[in-house]
């Protein structure tokens, strides 16, 4: 029986050619880059504030696309990954919170089966018994580890747990984690809807840009975006899987959210970009259009926003 393999709207592909490989990897052993600034840890983090918390509504940032974020009681992890290599690379950041001083996870949100997204050693490190919500195609590589509670979700597919409602959205990227199993899971983002506190925030996971944004931005009134900007060069490679900081803010714009908090920078040198790079060239971009200073949350490594 041959293997479901998903697909991006309109059939974008992300397929490479071998050339087109060792053409990037020339490229990256010819472009020196300076890797002596990293991202900024947080010298004021909150560790015992958040995990006494329960009432407070929260985002930490831990690390490229993993975020603490607490709703109404609920103790939320986005994409887990305290990995100290990806590959043959060091992680070139410490994770803002040590995991052994997180509070007990309730729920964790996957995107989709990479590496940099899904680290099954991580998870093995979680504290509680957490429900982890992921693409369809991906519940098989929990189940055969002993994790039960796991739900699969298609892209519009929506959920409720406690005074959450989540909704998988669609994202433009593929997937991989053996030599066979390309695209035989999806890939997307998370809406979480608050029906207490009333807050918004959509965890976009890892996208090129795309036509989708449009239609999550008329199905929701969003608060927060927590949105990717690294990984994105060089561009000829990178575009159709990862999105550059000038596109993300596009994207944000299309979306019609409040805050944009950016990710997916910093912590695994992915591409030939650095996440100092990605800062500047975000910020440069939101200085040209003229975008308030308001809506624009930069967090350190271990920062906490508090929301309302």
């Amino acid at each position: 029986m041959a293997k479901i393999r998903y697909e991006n709207y309109d059939n974008v592909s992300t397929t490479k050619s071998f050339s087109d490989m060792l053409l990037w990897s020339k490229e990256r052993r010819a472009k020196k880059k300076d890797l002596t600034v990293q991202i900024p840890q947080h010298d004021a983090k909150e560790i015992k504030r958040l995990y006494e918390n329960r009432t407070e509504s929260s985002i930490t940032w831990i690390g490229h696309s993993t975020f603490l974020i607490q709703l109404n009681g609920v103790n939320i992890l986005t994409d887990p990954v305290w990995a100290r290599r990806m590959g043959f690379q060091k992680r070139m950041t410490e994770p803002g919170i040590p995991i052994d001083e997180l509070p007990n996870i309730d729920v964790v949100f996957i995107s989709h089966g990479h590496y940099d997204h899904l680290d099954f050693g991580t998870i093995k490190k979680l504290k509680g018994n957490p429900a982890f919500y992921v693409p369809i195609g991906l519940k098989s590589a929990f189940t055969q580890r002993g994790y039960l509670n796991v739900t699969e979700a298609s892209w519009w597919d929506e959920f409720s747990f406690r005074s959450l409602n989540m909704i998988f959205v669609p994202a433009q990227h593929w997937t991989k984690r053996s030599l066979t199993d390309t695209n035989t899971s999806h890939w997307g983002g998370w809406v979480l809807v608050d029906r207490i506190s009333d807050e918004r925030i959509y965890f976009v996971g890892d996208t090129g840009y795309f036509r989708g944004f449009k239609e999550i931005g008329e199905k929701f009134d969003l608060d927060i975006v927590l949105m990717p900007i690294g990984a994105y060069e060089p561009e000829w490679f990178m575009k159709d899987s990862h999105i550059n900081p000038e596109d993300a803010i596009k994207a944000f714009l299309e979306l019609e959210g409040k805050t944009f908090i950016p990710m997916h920078y910093g912590a695994y040198r992915l591409a030939n970009d650095t996440g100092p790079e990605a800062l500047e060239r975000m910020y440069k971009e939101w200085d040209r259009l003229e975008l308030t200073k308001e809506a624009l949350t930069v967090l350190k490594l271990g920062e906490t926003l508090w929301l309302k």
